[in-house]
């Protein structure tokens, strides 16, 4: 039997179900939260930016960060989730799997899995599916 690790995920949270899709069954393994995930740029970086002077003439204006705050968050929490993939990989938990998730997380998500646990991937959904039942996930797999 091939056993198919689905993840759904945002920016707060994650759920990791196991199927033997594209089968009936569906259980959910893990529900993984996240709280920074729902917090504002301005929640995180309460200091101004920085300063710096023009290259020519007097004028000083503020730096911008290179990444924001909230980008950053998002960052790490795709990482820790790809560890888990890769994880489970490596101990054979899973045959395939299907990532799910807004567009803009799923590319951060996608960036953060290694080429092996990458190669596994037979099925991606641009959808923020987190509140959906476990039984009406299945039909976004079809």
């Amino acid at each position: 039997m091939t056993t198919t690790w689905i993840l759904t995920a945002n920016r707060s949270s994650a759920s990791l179900f196991e199927s033997d899709w594209p089968g009936k069954s569906m259980r959910r393994v893990q529900d993984i939260p996240h709280p920074q995930g729902r917090m504002q740029n301005r929640d995180i970086d309460t200091d101004k930016p920085g300063r710096s002077f023009d290259s020519f003439g007097q004028g000083r204006h503020s730096m911008s960060p290179k990444q924001e705050p909230t980008e950053h968050i998002a960052q790490q929490f795709a990482l820790d989730l790809a560890e888990l993939l890769n994880k489970g990989r490596l101990t054979h938990a899973y045959d395939k799997l299907v990532l799910m998730a807004e567009p803009k997380f799923l590319g951060i998500l996608r960036a953060a899995l290694d080429k092996n646990t990458a190669s596994l991937v037979v099925k991606t959904v641009n959808k923020e599916l987190l509140d959906v039942k476990e039984e009406d996930l299945a039909e976004y797999l079809k």
